[in-house]
């Protein structure tokens, strides 16, 4: 973890990067078109770490379930699926309906791949890679993470597998240290990568930044009311203005922290004071939903893809948007628990989709924004999860 005077540092470097981006972007944008080899290596550094990153924290958290009581377990990563798909079902429609990311284009920035022709039999087949190696070097994403939950239930099936998880829960923790150094390019890679963009568009680039934190939080909102606010306001019979002023305190910590994991004390707290949850039940529902359950994720998830999908006018099939849905629930799990980790999520669902990466640069720089909403959205998650489950 970050120490909390390095995350103030970071933060701050964050906010100036992302004014002095736009001030040289404006001023200078022939300079700052020399610099785009600064924002291409920090994105080729994020795509270093995704492969490693996704396998070693899917297989140990596949493992770990062993450890749980069983029962709750499977009724627990039922709720947080189904939460987790209506969240995303809720984001894309407010998203189609709206058009944010209509009338604006990309055109002119390096982009040297293609958008895959998706269909049903390729999806299945591309889960079954023939060998492990091409796996690995061909970034099949889909197979590493089917692979990955394989191999954590499998260790936790055999005599000697604990000691394969601790080898790979220390490289886990190893490849998660690499990202944390990564990270701290962050700002580097927004003043190159925010920079150009404004060099080439200039103000219709800061017009979609703001219009998407808008958009961000008005799906966030939405999204809360009936996944989150409606359930435990049935359950405890409580109404939609009690049920705000009981969590305000997970709110607040939310906003100011970022952090499902710093919020982990005041959420076990208002679970059991508050909502009179079971310690038995929040016990186990709570860390496990700091762990794999980010309704705020559905959201980012499904806001960034099509979004970008609408400004490089991409059409959207069905067998597409079913990959988007299986593809955002399980690359959750491997939510990294460091400050922007959602940035490296978020390359790697555009990469999976194959869409371009051209708006991360805007992305990185409102990240901090985004983060506030989204990390509210998977906490308030985490408590619905365990009343419905206590029930």
């Amino acid at each position: 973890m970050v120490k909390k005077n390095s995350l103030k540092i970071y933060n701050i470097s964050i906010i100036i990067s992302f004014v002095l981006a736009i001030v040289v972007g404006f001023l200078f944008p022939n300079f700052m078109t020399n610099l785009s080899f600064l924002g291409s290596i920090y994105i080729n550094l994020l795509k270093f770490v995704i492969l490693p990153i996704i396998f070693t924290s899917i297989a140990v958290t596949s493992y770990k379930f062993k450890d749980k009581k069983g029962l709750v377990v499977v009724k627990t990563i039922l709720t947080f699926i189904i939460m987790f798909v209506l969240t995303f079902l809720i984001t894309s429609l407010l998203v189609i309906l709206l058009k944010p990311g209509v009338n604006f284009s990309f055109k002119g920035l390096e982009w040297n791949s293609n958008i895959e022709d998706l269909n049903a039999s390729n999806i299945i087949v591309n889960l079954f890679p023939s060998n492990i190696i091409t796996m690995f070097q061909s970034n099949s994403l889909f197979a590493t993470i089917v692979f990955a939950l394989l191999f954590g239930v499998a260790a936790s099936k055999v005599e000697n597998g604990k000691k394969a998880i601790d080898v790979v829960d220390s490289f886990k923790n190893i490849f998660y240290k690499i990202l944390e150094y990564i990270m701290y390019l962050t700002p580097i890679g927004i003043f190159s990568l925010l920079g150009v963009m404004i060099a080439n568009y200039k103000m219709n680039v800061i017009e979609f930044g703001v219009r998407y934190v808008l958009m961000a939080y008005f799906c966030s909102f939405i999204a809360l009311l009936p996944v989150m606010m409606v359930p435990i306001c049935i359950k405890r019979k409580i109404s939609p203005l009690k049920y705000f002023k009981k969590m305000r305190k997970v709110f607040l910590m939310t906003i100011t922290t970022c952090s499902s994991v710093a919020t982990l004390p005041t959420t076990i707290k208002t679970c059991k004071d508050e909502f009179n949850v079971k310690e038995s039940t929040t016990d186990i529902v709570v860390p496990l939903g700091c762990t794999i359950h980010m309704c705020g994720g559905a959201v980012s998830f499904a806001l960034l893809s099509i979004f970008c999908c609408q400004c490089f006018d991409i059409s959207i099939t069905l067998p597409m948007y079913l990959m988007m849905i299986f593809s955002a629930t399980l690359i959750n799990m491997a939510a990294p628990g460091i400050p922007n980790g959602g940035i490296v999520l978020g390359a790697t669902y555009l990469s999976l989709l194959n869409i371009p990466l051209s708006f991360m640069g805007i992305y990185s720089g409102i990240y901090k924004l985004l983060d506030m909403a989204y990390t509210t959205l998977n906490v308030s998650g985490d408590v619905t999860a365990n009343v419905i489950i206590d029930n």
